[in-house]
């Protein structure tokens, strides 16, 4: 659902792109000493520090608070939704203030795009692509950096030494006979001029980054304390639920909802856009009052009405012509013609919902002369564009309360923010009388769309007599999710989507001879980015092929690949560290098998070897080992647990899931028919890190590309059959 058009999103974006008044800096500076608490803001567009006191709260303009009490919170202007960035990012400023870890607190910042946007985003306050930990980087050093710095000074002059002389440990100040705590010289450090160019440590020096610290969210979510959207309750809060139409596209007619009024708890029926909005004072009564909507009439004229698989029929058929070209080196067409032995292979991936633990949900109230809203926002500044111009409202009038959120894997962050969209809509229909609490129920969820969109490939490839690669041509079809979107302008270049071609277009594989090309298709089931993007499909292709090529080759995996990647040490790293832990040598014994796959996404680089067994005509998978190049290891916890994630998310996908449409309606409904993996197939995952001095890159998405061709080529070890499109089809074995 659309809201507004990508160029009215635009208008309101550009709002977005001020730089802070100087008569609004001047201000923060004047109130810097008010209180005693230090806070520390530190932007690098352009490079400053903004320094400003606070009370009983963080202001909106501020990465850093040392209170009095001596705890340092950091505000965090990423969404934390499991992923652990609060720990994170708290964990970089904890590093360079020289805090103890036991002061460190965390709270997420406000929306606001002028202080806390994305800076690998531009003019945007969000979380997505793996960009948390490596976009805050400097920043936060900066920010830790300047607070310590202050604090020196406010000690060196109250003690009357030089600032030289004072050293730093645990957030205790020391020097000679002088020892003092950070609360002692907050007052005092935040009458001083916040420093613009602060010395930053050596990766060598570091204390507490590479360490395994305790996360700062286990303990609330634990006991109970952390707050989330279904947790969210306001005076007078109506709870909705939405009946949306069966077939994307289609919009409602009519309806009767006289017995939907009937049921105890409802309020009220309203026609939004989405569909028909059933209002409640509780969740059930909601689900009751909906079920009990009558002759519902669709409008289906511009629905989508064909099912998987037409639809495959159709990019098999694009994918029998050229398409546009993507990636182009050498000759491919000529390598391949002259291959001495050649390998032809077709992939085909379904669509897949995200399917978080927590639902899409909000809550909504018109406050004053806007709106507040409190979520798991993933896109702040988005979502702020969005509602504004449901409400008619500027967006600097729509307050955002980020809290925690029970998973995403991207479907929280979607340029038309529709369930927030949706739940401006019902508040408006019903003129703010009562804040709204939207809901989406599993069913809603996995049949709601945005999508991971459902791709084919087709491969063609050549290997010489000697057993190098002659030739490659490949062909991708799909929808693209950026089309339509303020986001087409750069990642849509001369037709081509680049996130439906990453990872393949762009192979760190040296092959002379290289040709892919895409074709977009045009689908009506909304589409969007799922863990990983891109490289779910194009590193399963990539590294599935690869493979079938080492053994037509009769050349070891590993060693096939090595010389492949003889150029990229960060690649060949990855590999050896993999190969070493995993003691890939190993034969597997009869009845099991062994794969491996290596993908760099997001700037970070995994490999994955999976150990496999055929138990009964069915695959067991028994252990992943996995090696990753991620740059500096800021919580190398965090890291493994990340890992950990991303393999059993990968393995889901491998293993059992899929959306299917039937004419057009998605057949799938809940955890009964879209299987996500259970607990009991599960296995050991071993995580090992290359040690490196480089910036930190993302970690929360490149667990997942290597898993799924990893398994495929561990049971073509097992078997001797190839199993290439997704989910793998485990009936079709034979022990």
């Amino acid at each position: 659902m659309h809201i507004i058009t990508p160029d009215q999103y635009r208008v309101m974006l550009a709002r977005f792109t001020k730089e802070v008044a100087p008569s609004r800096r001047g201000f923060l500076k004047g109130i810097a000493a008010a209180s005693g608490a230090l806070v520390i803001g530190v932007h690098l567009r352009p490079v400053e520090a903004l320094a400003a006191a606070m009370t009983d709260g963080p202001m909106p303009n501020a990465f850093v608070r040392i209170a009095p009490d001596s705890t340092v919170t950091v505000l965090i202007k990423h969404l934390d939704m499991g992923q652990g960035v609060t720990t994170g990012l708290a964990t970089i400023v904890a590093e360079e203030l020289d805090a103890d870890w036991s002061q460190m607190r965390a709270a997420f910042a406000p929306a606001d795009a002028q202080l806390y946007n994305n800076l690998l985003f531009g003019p945007v306050q969000g979380t997505g692509g793996s960009t948390s930990v490596a976009n805050s980087w400097e920043q936060l050093r900066k920010a830790g950096a300047a607070a310590r710095h202050m604090l020196v000074a406010a000690a060196a002059a109250k003690w009357g030494v030089p600032a030289e002389s004072i050293s730093v440990e645990k957030g205790v100040l020391t020097s000679g006979n002088h020892s003092g705590s950070f609360g002692e010289f907050a007052e005092a450090a935040a009458r001083l001029d916040v420093p613009k160019d602060v010395k930053l440590k050596d990766p060598k020096d570091f204390t507490l980054i590479g360490t395994r610290l305790p996360r700062l969210d286990s303990t609330e979510k634990t006991d109970g304390k952390a707050v989330y959207a279904l947790d969210i309750r306001r005076p007078g809060m109506l709870t909705a639920v939405i009946r949306r139409p069966d077939r994307f596209g289609a919009t409602v007619k009519s309806f009767d909802a006289a017995a939907a009024k009937k049921v105890p708890g409802v309020v009220d029926v309203v026609a939004v856009p989405a569909g028909i909005a059933v209002l409640a004072q509780n969740t059930w009564a909601a689900i009751q009052g909906r079920d009990a909507l009558a002759d519902i009439v669709w409008d289906e004229a511009g629905a989508e009405m064909r099912g998987t698989a037409e639809l495959l029929d159709e990019y098999k058929k694009l994918a029998a012509t050229a398409g546009l070209p993507a990636a182009r080196k050498g000759d491919a067409a000529k390598g391949i013609a002259g291959a001495a032995k050649t390998v032809e292979a077709e992939f085909a991936f379904p669509y897949l919902a995200h399917a978080p633990m927590e639902p899409l949900n909000c809550v909504i109230e018109k406050t004053g002369d806007g709106v507040t809203i409190w979520a798991g926002s993933q896109f702040q500044t988005i979502e702020q564009a969005v509602t504004a111009g449901v409400l008619g409202l500027k967006p600097e009038q729509v307050k955002i309360e980020t809290v925690w959120a029970g998973g995403s894997f991207g479907r929280r962050a979607n340029p038309p923010a529709d369930y927030v969209a949706e739940a401006a809509t019902i508040l408006k229909a019903t003129d703010g009388k009562a804040p709204i609490h939207l809901v989406w129920t599993r069913e809603d969820d996995i049949k709601g769309g945005y999508y991971r969109p459902m791709f084919y490939h087709k491969v063609r490839a050549g290997l010489t007599a000697d057993g190098k690669i002659a030739g490659w041509e490949q062909q991708i079809v799909g929808q693209s999710f950026m089309a339509g979107t303020p986001f087409e302008a750069f990642a849509i270049k001369e037709g081509v989507d680049g996130t439906s071609v990453e990872g393949a277009a762009d192979t760190n594989y040296d092959i002379g001879n290289f040709a892919v090309d895409l074709h977009t298709t045009q689908v009506k089931v909304p589409t969007l980015w799922w863990r990983s993007v891109g490289h779910t499909h194009t590193a399963h292709v990539v590294e599935v092929t690869i493979d079938e090529l080492a053994r037509a080759a009769g050349r070891d995996p590993v060693e096939f690949r090595l010389e492949l990647l003889k150029d990229k040490p960060r690649h060949t790293g990855v590999l050896k560290l993999l190969a070493e832990k995993a003691n890939w040598g190993e034969k597997a014994g009869t009845g099991k098998g062994r794969g491996i796959a290596l993908h760099e996404s997001f700037n970070t680089v995994v490999g994955s070897v999976i150990d496999v067994s055929v138990v009964n005509g069915q695959i067991k998978v028994d252990r992943v080992v996995c090696a990753v190049d991620c740059g500096i290891a800021v919580n190398p916890d965090v890291i493994a647990a990340q890992v950990e994630g991303g393999v059993g998310f990968g393995l889901g996908a491998a293993l059992h899931d899929e959306i299917t449409l039937d004419k057009g309606v998605v057949e799938q409904a809940n955890f009964d028919g879209y299987v996500p993996l259970r607990m009991s197939e599960m296995p050991k995952v071993e995580v090992h890190i290359v040690p490196s001095a480089n910036a930190p890159t993302g970690i929360g998405e490149p667990g997942v590309p290597g898993v799924a061709p990893a398994l495929s080529n561990a049971i073509f070890d097992a078997t001797g059959q190839r199993l290439r499109s997704l989910p793998f089809r485990l009936e079709d074995f034979k022990a």
